[in-house]
């Protein structure tokens, strides 16, 4: 057992494929780490472009009302109004909560 624990500790073989290993390993593993924080940004950037497209469509309506020679029906309409986060860029990830309101976390 003592033989073999002291050929480990002498053993160099590999030494160096091992250590370039770890450095590629690393450099590899903090590139994917930043590319998919931007791909996470991205996505949230299109997802919040697509709700502010939904929430800018104009639902107003009007119809006309209908005369006849013995019958007459009302028209009816309806006007939308802006609601609460229908505009662009209402979604941001870079700021803490505890900005907002009274320091607590809603």
């Amino acid at each position: 057992m003592k033989t073999m624990l002291i050929r480990l500790m002498n053993d160099e073989a590999g030494f160096i494929v091992s250590s370039e290993l770890v450095l590629i390993s690393t450099i590899a593993v903090l590139a994917m780490i930043v590319g998919l924080s931007e791909v996470a940004h991205g996505v949230n950037q299109e997802l919040e472009d697509v709700g502010s497209a939904f929430g800018r469509i104009n639902q107003s309506y009007y119809v006309a009302g209908a005369h006849g020679h013995k019958a007459c029906t009302d028209g009816s309409s309806f006007h939308d109004q802006a609601d609460f986060c229908d505009g662009e860029n209402d979604i941001v990830c870079d700021r803490s909560p505890r900005q907002e309101g009274n320091g607590y976390y809603n």
